[in-house]
């Protein structure tokens, strides 16, 4: 029965009329995008047949996450040759001890991303800031006061390039949004991506002017769709944040997930055009804009029309795809 499904699906996905979306937020820098799953060689990369899952269901743009120096170069070297791929530069929250372990000091680190950020402007390649902020649910990989001494560098970056911030905010809504307020004048705008936070905290980085990033992660409970009926239309963007944050049949929002794909239940069962369970990939980009039109009674074509355009106004605002507000 199963089976019989996911034909339907796919057969569905292949005559369906064209949905336009951006996944502002894939971390395709993973390596079981390349086959390698905890170090072990489960099966031959499949980078490439992962992107053409996505662009044959409406994916148009993919943001490539990245929270190192280290990864950025590597982002920008995997993306030269894809037209819709790009990539983000800053230091995620987890990894903000870079800061203090950087041989040349915090201030030389700081002028690299700058350089790095600013070459990949040129390409038109680098879209953001980030992935930046606060982290307060896993302090063992940095401290919450380590997080605190550095955030603020970001600024800089945001003044000297004029990209929009790309933010991670996980137990620690306050923090962030006063440090945000304090430096709003810093920044032009910014997400908070994988939102998963209350409602106060919402409102907040909403009076801030932010846009609120939505994935698996935020769709998993009652409380969180509850959340999501509070986010304005014209600040919805949608993410992916692969290969995490799969939207899977105990959560709350599975109820609206009407698109599958064929899949194998483990890696080493790899087979060329099927999905690997537990592994999120932009496609499944569809099955969040499922669960918001579904859970908030929106037509789903209308509603991608207005998030591809939030996409595109915050981190493409020189497309000519862009309609004028």
């Amino acid at each position: 029965v199963k089976t019989q499904i996911r034909r339907v699906a796919v057969t569905f996905m292949a005559s369906a009329p064209p949905i336009k979306m951006i996944d502002i937020g894939a971390n395709l820098l993973d390596p079981v995008f390349r086959g390698n799953y905890r170090g072990k060689q489960k099966h031959p990369p499949d980078f490439n047949d992962v992107l053409d899952r996505s662009r044959q269901i409406g994916v148009r743009k993919i943001i490539v996450t990245s929270g190192t120096l280290e990864d950025s170069k590597e982002s920008l070297s995997l993306i030269d040759s894809y037209e819709n791929l790009f990539t983000t530069v800053g230091i995620h929250p987890t990894r903000m001890n870079a800061f203090e372990e950087y041989p040349e000091g915090s201030g030389a680190l700081l002028d690299d991303l700058l350089q790095v950020a600013k070459d990949g402007i040129v390409n038109n390649k680098v879209v953001a800031i980030g992935e930046c902020g606060l982290d307060y649910d896993r302090t063992e990989f940095c401290s919450k006061e380590t997080q605190l001494k550095h955030f603020e560098k970001h600024f800089r970056l945001t003044e000297q390039t004029g990209l929009p911030l790309f933010l991670h905010n996980r137990n620690c809504g306050a923090d962030l949004i006063d440090i945000l307020r304090k430096n709003r004048e810093r920044f032009t705008t910014g997400v908070v991506h994988s939102y998963t936070g209350t409602a106060d905290e919402l409102q907040g980085f909403l009076d801030l002017d932010l846009y609120i990033g939505i994935n698996g992660c935020s769709l998993k409970t009652k409380e969180n769709l509850d959340i999501l009926d509070k986010i304005p239309e014209n600040r919805l963007l949608i993410e992916t944040d692969s290969p995490w944050c799969d939207i899977r049949a105990t959560h709350a929002g599975s109820q609206y997930v009407t698109t599958k794909w064929p899949q194998v239940k483990k890696p080493e069962k790899w087979k060329k055009e099927h999905c690997v369970k537990g592994r999120q990939e932009p496609c499944h980009l569809m099955q969040v804009l499922e669960v918001i039109a579904g859970h908030r009674k929106q037509d789903i074509n209308e509603l991608a029309a207005i998030v591809f355009q939030n996409s595109l106004r915050m981190f493409f605002p020189n497309s000519d795809e862009l309609i004028s507000s």
